[in-house]
């Protein structure tokens, strides 16, 4: 896994509680936490810390995976300028995930593992995402897509379903895809400051 996905991690974990808190994760996984953006490190070594924080927050794993993936989004999105790709919601942004997103992210991590996706379209304007990994992330994964309903300031109904096992791997190593189904529930409206005075004002009769 990249280390981009571990800086990621931390910022998350230090936004939500604080420094210290991410140092007694790190105490209790066992693990330095010195990782460079763009080294890789083992998996295990990010599964030893989202199990260390479930213990330290009193969190189920999967509610730490998606609350570390809902806070991550955006500094992933500030460390790859191109993530966003001029989109202006969040059905635009998860539709590049695999042609777009995963493209920019290997000219920055050659050597990144990056899962595939598939896209379905849903009645009632849905989108079924399916998530191939060899990794058990796909909480992560929801996380992220909640992070990104956050960025373009979109309520997003998320459900995960239970893993679809293979026929046989992926090239990547996939045996499984989690089909995630989104949907906007609100969109919020942007505030107007009262003191523009660049507002067109309502017309008098």
């Amino acid at each position: 896994m990249k280390g981009v996905v571990f800086n990621a991690a931390e910022a998350a974990v230090i936004e939500l509680f604080d420094e210290d808190t991410w140092d007694d994760i790190l105490d209790a996984a066992g693990v330095d936490g010195v990782y460079s953006s763009v080294g890789s490190y083992e998996d295990s070594e990010m599964m030893a810390i989202v199990q260390a924080a479930s213990v330290l927050t009193e969190l189920p794993i999967e509610d730490v995976l998606i609350a570390v993936g809902r806070k991550a989004l955006a500094h992933l999105a500030d460390r790859v300028p191109d993530l966003l790709g001029g989109c202006t919601n969040s059905f635009e942004m998860l539709r590049l995930i695999h042609d777009v997103i995963h493209v920019e992210v290997k000219k920055l991590y050659p050597d990144a593992l990056t899962p595939d996706f598939t896209y379905t379209e849903l009645p009632e304007d849905g989108l079924r995402l399916g998530y191939h990994s060899h990794r058990p992330l796909s909480a992560l994964a929801e996380g992220l897509i909640y992070g990104v309903g956050d960025r373009f300031g979109e309520t997003l109904n998320i459900k995960r379903h239970e893993p679809t096992e293979l026929n046989k791997p992926t090239d990547k190593g996939a045996s499984h895809v989690v089909y995630i189904d989104v949907f906007v529930e609100e969109v919020a409206t942007p505030e107007v400051d009262a003191s523009d005075t660049s507002q067109p004002s309502e017309a008098v009769h």
